[in-house]
Order: structure tokens, then sequence, then C-alpha cells
């Protein structure tokens, strides 16, 4: 690969930079439907994709951050003399280097107080990595340690740990009539441990100077306009003076979003007056980014003796850890969510997000949604127990469908084709049991007694929203240029791995007939397209894509219509040929393009919404997605340990766009679930991030990975979201921790109401029975 230089940065290809145009060799199709690979999937399988620790610029300079060895502790002096006087040394900057005004209640540099182990607390720009990193140790700060709040179950009675306050958001949810009670009642406490988003590649980037005193940032960002707006906020400058370039994104689920990484090299990088890079360790990526909320959950469902639900109580406690961030978001998930996909007449729900000494939490595939699941799915299996009916029976006598209800009072008016999707799992016929011992619990070197295996199957339903909620502006632009049968998108959605690139090319070759289509590099220059979350930038981006072109279409056909005296719309666009209805016009998009420039923009806006009032109603989200799973596993009762034989799913998603893509990103979506359900911790002891590497905190690999059945795919269009779409990658995360559970559950009759799921937890005394099992 040669190096291509940008603005005196070289090796940079950034996110969404395509260069392999249209579809495979030989593949049969283009545009929507087809399975139209990356454009980078070979250089990223090849290990030659240009991410953001390949940046290099003339005169760089390398950062180190400081952050806080203390979960808590008062800053009464920090010293930086001996760290300026190093060799090599060209700055340091602290808070005191911060002008503007932070927003949100996240200070990107500590300022007067630390609030969680590894906080930022200083940073130095030297001319060698090791030197900025020695000059960072040698930064002396006055600590008084404090006593840290950890438990969240104690904030309530603690000392204010923060100037807002220690509760970030209370919602009490009531639905129906709040004093009804079923005949049966089952009760349960849950608890959802932290899960990091533990991206492939660790946080990086590059910040140069610019002459007016602006700064460029080189970034392997999901947002580069919210980050470009908190920036130039920290920095007091107008955002037009701070620009971000989204460089290749190793990975990211939602998160992304530690400014304290990303201004210490701004500011370095204004103070220098030289290009300043940071390439994080694996630690100081596991300290900087924020993890899955921890989460307790208590639980009683009301039902009448056939097993229908009556009513849904629940308590959940999220630890939002130092700061908000996104932890009230994910409170409003989980609070809607609380009875899962279910019809509930009545509800009472309390949600509390609350601030501790812990990591800070945030944004990570289906926040809330997930941590639900697996308490709403383990109280339907306590009530299955209960009541003697087999799991799978009890949840089809209560699955919710189009047109019911959510417990905040929103109508479920996209498909809600929850009862399909459980049978489709439920028919499906089991995998044989085991006839090798070297695939029993332990793998082939497990210590497994096959005399104490034991087999069970699980079941969960859940759901997820797709884009922002509770009266989010949710729009995106996006333009489309044709010239000479190139056709290029710009727009400022960032692909970090979930396909974005690939699905605007198949749009415009879809729309426009053209194969060959490229999408540009994603900079802050272009109109907004919000932050790569929840499924938003196939609907919103996507549709401003779709829009875009077909506003360039009209413009294409509009004179050969004229000319022969119809309308643009009696043509159609079909492998790149232009038709008309009746057979007479007949051209090629090529030769209608020749010597043509064409070019449209658009935006895409959905429905709104609103925020939840005060009994936790209102019609908050634009719209849902659901998925059903069935868990087969193997558990060696004596040892504890499990092995997934095999996870069948079925999910809703509204058309398929790219059967590959799609496919994979389920794939994916529930092998991430398999690692919340069994190993991902990051554990945190006192407020001290415990071994924060990969040594300690286990992934699953190839080797984990169990048979995954797609059993179907229910292509029931969304009306309202282009193209008929729904998102696809969150689901199998949300679903498939809480089936793996059941399915534990049923193996060995215990309670199983901990992820990930210890072994004590998966150990059966001596005689003792698991529970019935269909």
């Amino acid at each position: 690969m040669s190096d291509q230089p940008i603005d005196g940065i070289t090796a940079v290809t950034v996110a969404g930079a395509e260069t392999a145009p249209g579809p495979a060799e030989g593949a049969a199709t283009l545009g929507l439907g087809a399975s139209v690979p990356p454009a980078d999937a070979a250089a990223k399988t090849t290990g030659v994709f240009p991410y953001t620790a390949d940046l290099w610029a003339e005169g760089l300079l390398w950062a180190a951050v400081l952050r806080a060895p203390h979960p808590r502790a008062t800053i009464r002096g920090i010293d930086t003399t001996e760290a300026a006087a190093l060799p090599g040394v060209r700055a340091v900057v602290t808070h005191l280097d911060v002008k503007g005004t932070p927003p949100g209640d996240r200070p990107p540099l500590a300022s007067g107080e630390v609030r969680y182990h590894g906080e930022p607390v200083a940073a130095v720009a030297a001319d060698h990595p090791e030197t900025a990193r020695l000059a960072a140790a040698a930064i002396a700060v006055d600590y008084e340690v404090l006593e840290p709040v950890t438990d969240p179950e104690k904030v309530f009675e603690s000392e204010p740990l923060h100037p807002a306050g220690n509760i970030v958001r209370h919602i009490p949810l009531r639905y129906g009539n709040p004093d009804m009670n079923g005949e049966i009642v089952v009760e349960g406490v849950y608890r959802v441990g932290r899960q990091d988003p533990a991206p492939i590649g660790a946080e990086a980037g590059l910040a140069v100077p610019r002459p007016d005193g602006g700064v460029e940032v080189y970034t392997g960002t999901t947002d580069p306009h919210g980050d470009r707006d908190r920036l130039a906020a920290c920095l007091a400058l107008e955002p037009d003076q701070v620009k971000i370039y989204v460089t290749g994104v190793p990975g990211a689920f939602g998160d992304r979003e530690d400014l304290g990484f990303e201004l210490p090299l701004a500011l370095l990088a204004i103070r220098t007056g030289s290009p300043v890079k940071l390439a994080a360790t694996r630690e100081e990526s596991f300290l900087g980014h924020p993890h899955r909320h921890p989460t307790m959950l208590r639980y009683w469902h009301h039902a009448d003796r056939e097993g229908k639900l009556v009513k849904v109580e629940a308590q959940l406690l999220m630890d939002a850890g130092a700061y908000a961030d996104g932890s009230a978001e994910a409170l409003a998930a989980a609070v809607s969510f609380a009875a899962g996909p279910y019809r509930v007449p009545n509800a009472v729900v309390d949600g509390w997000a609350v601030r501790t000494n812990n990591p800070p939490s945030g944004h990570l595939r289906g926040e809330g949604a997930l941590q639900v699941c697996a308490a709403y799915e383990g109280q339907m299996d306590k009530l299955a127990a209960r009541l003697g009916l087999d799991p799978a029976e009890v949840r089809a006598r209560n699955v919710m469908s189009t047109g019911d209800p959510l417990p905040t009072g929103q109508a479920v008016t996209c498909p809600a084709p929850v009862a399909a999707l459980l049978r489709a799992v439920r028919e499906t016929p089991l995998p044989p049991p085991p006839d090798e011992e070297w695939v029993l619990p332990g793998g082939p070197d497990g210590a497994a007694d096959p005399g104490a295996v034991r087999r069970g199957v699980g079941y969960a339903l859940g759901m997820v929203h797709m884009l922002g909620a509770e009266g989010t502006d949710e729009v995106s632009t996006a333009t489309v240029k044709v010239e000479g049968s190139v056709a290029t998108v710009l727009c400022a959605a960032v692909d970090t791995g979930q396909g974005f690139a690939t699905l605007a090319r198949q749009i415009v070759q879809d729309v426009l007939g053209v194969e060959e289509v490229h999408v540009a590099p994603v900079d802050t220059d272009q109109p907004p397209a919000g932050p790569g979350l929840r499924g938003r930038h196939t609907w919103v981006s996507g549709g401003a894509v779709e829009r875009a072109a077909k506003m360039v279409r009209t413009q294409l056909l509009q004179p050969l219509a004229s000319t022969f005296g119809m309308s643009p719309e009696l043509l159609t666009i079909t492998d790149g040929k232009i038709t008309s209805y009746d057979g007479v016009l007949s051209t090629t998009v090529a030769e209608a393009l020749e010597g043509k420039e064409l070019w449209a923009t658009a935006q895409c806006r959905p429905h709104p919404t609103e925020p939840l009032n005060a009994a936790g109603q209102g019609d908050a989200f634009v719209g849902l997605a659901f998925a059903a799973v069935r868990a087969v596993v193997d558990v060696d009762v004596e040892l504890g340990s499990v092995r997934v034989v095999e996870m069948a799913i079925a999910q809703d998603v509204g058309r398929v766009l790219n059967p590959a893509q799609l496919r994979a990103r389920i794939e994916a979506g529930v092998t991430q679930g398999i690692g919340t359900a069994l190993m991902e911790h990051l554990r945190v002891a006192r407020g001290v991030v415990r071994r924060p590497d990969f040594a300690d905190y286990a992934l699953p690999t190839a080797l984990d990975v169990p048979d995954i059945r797609i059993v179907e795919l229910l292509e029931e269009r969304d009306v309202v979201a282009p193209f008929g779409a729904k998102a696809a990658g969150a689901a199998p995360v949300v679903v498939s921790p809480a089936a793996v559970a059941a399915a534990v559950r049923a193996a060995t009759g215990r309670p199983v109401n901990r992820l990930p799921i210890r072994p004590q937890s998966a150990v059966v005394n001596a005689g003792a029975q698991p529970q019935p099992q269909a």
C-alpha cells in the first residue's frame, strides 16, 4: 500500500473511503437485496487497512495521559515542574489549560477532585512516546484520598459525589391499575455485571494545529460532529475552528466516547504548534472508555392460573459510575422495556441511574434493554416452573403483537411478530447429543466427567429500540453526485463495521443503476449525520442517501421523458438500462449520463418522539425490533462449566438489504451475547479496576462460538422506515444472554440470576434434579 498524503498526514484512508467499486467480481446482482461485499473487506482481512494508530505527520510529537490511581480523591495541587524539565518534553497541560466550559457533567481533565480510577488528570507532549510516558509519570499530584462510594444502594444516603448530586435520573413508571394483583406471584433478584466494549483496536488519535488558532483532529470516532462541538466548547473556540477527520475505526459498539482522550491531544497541538499523536495502551483503553451499566433488578411477576400476566413490578438500579454520560437514555430503555415483549395490563416500575466512584458507564449495544431482558426472562422461567408449564408455552400465552401498548402507554405501531419468532425457534429440531467426549464442557483438555454433564434448553424473547428516544432530533443529510457513470456519496455517517458504506453503495446502485459508487471520507465539513448507534444510520442516513439518489434520478430521467412526451415516472432503470413502459425508449445509464454532472442533497428525519412524563408515560420511541433465541447448553454440574451447543435465532428484520452482511451481523451479535452470558466481566474492587487487560478480561474465541442457526429472518416491512428495514445488530446481543441463562437453569435447576454466569451458579448438589424442560 502506498502512502497517500492528505494535509501533511500519511496513511490516511478514512472510514467510509472505498477504493473497490461495485460488487464483487462475478456477482449476479447489484443494489438492495444483493450480498454486496464491503469494499474494504480485503484490506482489513489482510491487515493492510490503515487505522488511526497508523497515522504519521512531519514534526510529530507523542502524547501521554496521566490517569488517577484512586477512585476518589481531592486534588490539592499539581506540580508539573519535573515533568516539563525532562529533555524532549514540549508541553504539559492540566485542567487550568481548559479555557472553555465543558458540556455535560464530566470534566475532560480532572479539576479539584478525581471521581474514578483512571480519570485523566494531565497530559504531556514529547518527541518520543517513552519520553512522554516518563514525563507523565513525573507529574506530582498531591492527592487527599477519600473513601469511595462504590455500592449503588448506598449512594442514596451518602454525601454528594458530584455537584449535580448522586441521582442521575429516577423514572417512576405507573401503568394501568397499580393495585391489581395476580393469583400467582413470583419474585426474583438479578444482577448484570460490568461489560467492556473491548474493541479490537484501542483508541488513537492525531491532532494538528491550524494557522487560525484552531485544530484538526484525526480519530476513529462514531460521532464526529458531537466531538467537534464538545472540543470547541472546551477550547473556547468556534465550531468551525475545530475539524474532525474520521479515520479507520477499529471496532465500536456505540462507544468511542472518551473526550478525556481527544481534548489533551487538541490542547497539546495548539500549545506546541506541532502535530501530536496518542495511541492508547490496552490498559488505558479499559480505563478510559465507558462500559455497560452494572445493574441490580428486583422483580415481582403477577399472573393468573393460566399463566397470563396480570402485573409486573420492578425496581431497577443502574450504576452510572462517576458521570452521567448516556445513563439517562439507558435508564429510559430499561424502564420502558422492563416487562419485555409481552402483554402486561398493569405495571409498576421504578428505575434509578445513580453516580458512584466506579468507572463510568455509557453506550454499549442494547444498553438498558439487555439488563432487563435477563431479568424478565428469568421471571418467565420461574412462572413456568410454578405453574408446571413448558417455559416456551408460558411465553407464547403472553407475547405482544402489533397494536399492543408498551407499559409507557405507547402503541406498538411497527410490525411486532413476536409469536411467529417464538414459533420458529420452538419448532426447529434440537441438535443431537454429543457423540465424542472432547466436545463436552471444558473443551478438548477439559476435566468433564460425561456422567456429570446435563443438557439444557432455554428460550428468550427480547426487544430493542431504534434511533434516539424521548424527543431526540434524529436527522441526517447526504449528497449524491454522478459524473461520467461514477457516483459519489457524501454523508457524515461513520461506518464502524456495521456496513453503512456498503448500504450507501447499494442504494445508489439500486436507484440510479450506476455500478461504480464511492463513499467519500467523513469529516465535519459535511452536514451532521449523528452518532452511529441503535441502527440509526440504516434508517436516517440510508434514508437521506435514498432521497438524494432519487432526486438525481429525476434530473437524469426528466430530459429523456420530455423528449418522448412522457412523465419520468414511466421510465425504469434496471441493470444499468433505462426503458420506458412501452418499450419505445431504451438506452443505457452510461449513455444518458455522458457529459453530465448531476448532484442533489437531501435530509431524512423520522417522526418525532416525546420525553417520558412523570408517570413514565409517552411516545418515546421511533421504532422497535424483536428477536427470539433458543439456546442449547451442556453443563458439567460438578464443575459448573458450560458449553453452548447451539443458538437458534429468529429475528424481525423488516427487510433484508444485504443477506450476507445481515447474517454476519446477527452471528456477531449472538457471539457477543454469549460473552456477556458466560465470561465478560470487568472486575472492579472498591472502585479500582483489576487487571485491565485481555489476560484477565475473557472474550469469546472461535472455540467458544457454537452452531448459530438463523432459522428465520422475518421480513414484515416497517412502513415508516426507509426500505422497511430494521436495526439488526443489537437484538441478538440483548436476547442471547437471557437464553443461555435459561438453558443453564433448565440443565441445573439453579436460579441462575447473575450475568456473567459464575461456575458456582451452575453446580448442582448430589441428588438434585433439574427443573422440567420440554
